[in-house]
């Protein structure tokens, strides 16, 4: 039922009408302290008089409305609620009521009916104020790249990280699941994001050494910029590493950390997904399109910096490791514990004590280069003795035999221990 007390307004109405009855008062008068017409105040008068001040309450205070949803139906909706949506915000809760179970009710209302019922509690904690970075312009122009740790399948599986790119102009989204943060994780993830938009100007990330290292000492000393895989990557693909200072600073990354967490999770066990390349499906399939048509904007400027697509092989050869490896005198290349012999060329030979650039792809396919040449080689099997003799170590020496102490007493057959006859040789004979 609705309220059954005056409001203020009609409260005000009730004390001038009181000032006319008692002729304190003229209608004209009274018409301008109420802000009505004359025709208005009228009306009002005569309501007064012939009801009094209970004549000047809403007609319709005490009733019900008549668009109000069915007693039914609000006890059905926030039943559905408890069984299976308690952790739902009202808005996602509204969605899933309606998509799921067609129950159709205004998320507002939703959210009064949970108020009402004890079901929801919205606590708003107050923090710093710290101004927003404006949005970049132009589709592609940033793009900002993290990865989210968390309980994604609740019970249902491990712990896994969502790899994360949102465009920082449209908040255009794109994820992928991974069991952690890795370089192999954030080149999917870009890899996917290219081959569907382009490749983007510029990428936001964090202080991670996945993304960015601090310069090691040689490097500060020749003046080097320091490199990891990833940017290397990024460097032949044109786009540039840009490191935020702190979480704040890419906020629009972490705010949709927040909303995967929330939605995703609950979508996840909606749709009784129990591993993560069901979870990587369920995000192709459904979950990324619907959250990009809610959530997505166009951008201020239409222009799209997103520089054209590589081809599929041009990306198979920037998404690999490289490392240089010395060639030694037997024209062998050691890498991660193996010996890899390379093989007599016709041409391009790499002498010994050369520079090679052994490069490693994902699926551990292995290639060795010198002077931007390919060359054949084969696996050798190996021991861990020679691998570490191999890498110059010396062999271990012999343990040295310990050498007597100057302070020990003599042996009993030591000659200061015999007399003057025992110490002349067989062949000696006296002069006299």
């Amino acid at each position: 039922m609705g309220r059954t007390e005056m409001s203020r307004k009609e409260l005000s109405r009730v004390e001038v009408m009181g000032r006319v009855k008692a002729r304190g008062l003229g209608l004209r008068e009274a018409a301008e302290m109420l802000g009505v017409s004359y025709r208005q105040t009228k009306r009002i008068w005569a309501r007064y008089r012939s009801g009094g001040a209970q004549a000047l309450q809403h007609r319709n205070c005490g009733r019900g409305s008549n668009r109000a949803y069915p007693a039914k139906m609000r006890g059905a909706v926030l039943e559905r609620v408890k069984a299976r949506y308690e952790d739902f915000g009202p808005t996602l809760a509204a969605e899933h009521l309606a998509s799921d179970d067609g129950l159709k009710v205004q998320a507002e209302t939703l959210r009064r009916w949970m108020k009402q019922a004890g079901l929801w509690q919205r606590q708003r904690r107050r923090k710093p104020y710290r101004q927003r970075r404006e949005a970049k312009a132009h589709f592609g122009e940033l793009v900002q790249l993290d990865g989210s740790f968390h309980e994604w399948l609740e019970e249902r599986g491990p712990r896994g990280c969502l790899m994360h790119m949102v465009d920082d102009a449209t908040t255009e989204a794109l994820g992928r699941f991974s069991e952690e943060e890795t370089i192999w994780a954030a080149a999917g993830v870009l890899r996917r994001w290219i081959e569907r938009y382009g490749v983007p100007g510029a990428l936001y990330t964090d202080w991670k050494n996945v993304y960015v290292r601090p310069p090691n000492a040689q490097e500060r000393m020749r003046g080097e910029a320091a490199v990891t895989q990833f940017g290397r990557m990024c460097a032949k693909l044109g786009i540039r590493i840009i490191a935020a200072s702190s979480p704040q600073a890419k906020g629009r990354v972490e705010r949709a950390h927040g909303t995967h967490q929330d939605r995703l999770v609950k979508k996840l066990r909606l749709a009784g997904v129990a591993n993560y390349d069901q979870a990587n499906a369920y995000l192709d399939e459904h979950y990324l399109a619907e959250h990009n048509r809610r959530y997505a904007r166009p951008a201020a400027e239409e222009a799209d910096y997103h520089r054209r697509r590589p081809t599929a092989r041009q990306l198979d050869e920037v998404f690999w490791l490289e490392e240089e490896r010395v060639v030694s005198e037997d024209w062998v290349v050691r890498y991660k514990n193996r010996l890899l012999q390379l093989e007599r060329q016709s041409q391009h030979w790499a002498p010994a004590k050369s520079r090679v650039l052994v490069r490693e792809n994902e699926a551990g396919e292995i290639a060795i280069h010198y002077r931007g040449q390919r060359l054949g080689f084969r696996e050798i099997p190996c021991s861990s003795k020679a691998l570490s003799e191999g890498r110059g170590a010396a062999p271990s020496p012999a343990p040295p035999s310990p050498k007597p102490s100057r302070n020990a007493p003599a042996p009993p057959n030591h000659p200061w221990r015999q007399g003057y006859g025992n110490m002349r040789t067989p062949n000696f004979s006296p002069a006299w």
